[in-house]
């Protein structure tokens, strides 16, 4: 056999099986099985995508329409899929309140540089900090490095040295400060005064990772901040902020997306905003840290380097209404 018929028949099955793989990852978008490599996999959806583009390439220079036609129509439902998040969605009009500066930061088990932390904060005129993986030297470290000068109220649940801890850091007061029940890591609750007639309310989330734990501990977890969201739905100006460890391409995450809560980078237009893994040679791949509001209206968001962190974070702009 030639070697050029090799190299056709070779770039056949890899195409086929680059349009496989892809498809397989865009079904895994649109169902809410409870299992470790299908979670993973829509995770990743957009990963697969761009390699069934790569395949439709390798495919036409070899000529195999066939396979070049599965993973072009692969790319089309993926770009169908993913369209939206790029696209600036209706401004709430009720929004015509002040605005409030939301970051989220995974400080990677208390490795995030505190100084450096601090320092995003200040620059970016942060309003309200959620933090998750904190310890009890993290905090410390934050605290000498001047955050509680920048933003004085605070609610800290360090939970020892493991990071399974988070803390709540506001400029403006915090009270019915509380740790959820139910999660392997603390997620928190507190009302935020900002003077307006009701306080803003905040939920900082951790849910256990699927990578990890077993998938279905995983989308329990994100069953129960679900049913917290859904306790606030009579409220305006709702905020939820942390490492969600799923991301927009999980059915698992686009279902707390009910009840008028929206995701801060679909209202922006911003797109995926991948935040994580921050700390290898390839660029992050997922992004799992975000922020959803609701009865407000994000107007601008950022994604910002963590240094010493295995994630990006994130920092929204919230205009909110005034109820």
């Amino acid at each position: 056999m030639r070697y050029s018929e090799v190299y056709r028949q070779s770039a056949g099955v890899f195409a086929a099986a680059c349009a496989v793989v892809g498809a397989a990852a865009l079904v895994s978008t649109q169902v809410r099985v409870e299992n470790r490599f299908v979670v993973l996999l829509a995770g990743w959806a957009p990963v697969w995508i761009v390699v069934a583009l790569v395949g439709a390439a390798v495919a036409a220079v070899a000529g195999r329409w066939t396979a070049q036609a599965a993973c072009l129509v692969v790319c089309a439902l993926g770009a169908w899929l993913l369209a939206p998040l790029y696209i600036t969605g209706p401004t709430d009009e009720s929004a015509d309140g002040p605005t409030l500066r939301v970051m989220q930061a995974n400080v990677r088990i208390g490795q995030a540089d505190p100084a450096a932390l601090t320092a995003t904060v200040r620059d970016n005129g942060v309003d309200v900090l959620t933090v998750q993986e904190v310890t009890d030297e993290a905090i410390d470290g934050l605290r000498e490095a001047g955050l509680d000068d920048l933003l004085p109220h605070s609610f800290a649940v360090p939970l020892g040295p493991g990071g399974l801890g988070a803390a709540i850091y506001s400029r403006h007061p915090l009270s019915g400060t509380r740790v959820l029940d139910g999660y392997l890591s603390a997620n928190l609750a507190a009302d935020v005064d900002v003077g307006l007639a009701e306080p803003v309310a905040l939920l900082a989330v951790h849910p256990a990772p699927a990578y990890l734990f077993p998938a279905p501990m995983w989308a329990g977890e994100l069953r129960g901040i679900a049913t917290e969201m859904s306790a606030l739905a009579d409220r305006d100006n709702v905020v939820v902020a942390g490492d969600f460890n799923a991301s927009w391409t999980q059915r698992q995450y686009r279902d707390l997306l009910t009840d008028g809560y929206e995701d801060a980078a679909d209202q922006v237009g911003a797109g995926l905003v991948r935040t994580m893994p921050a700390h290898r040679w390839y660029p992050a791949v997922t992004g799992i840290d975000r922020v959803v509001t609701k009865g407000s209206a994000v107007t601008s968001l950022l994604r910002i380097t963590l240094a010493g962190s295995d994630h990006h974070g994130v920092i929204a702009e919230v205009r909110l209404a005034r109820t």
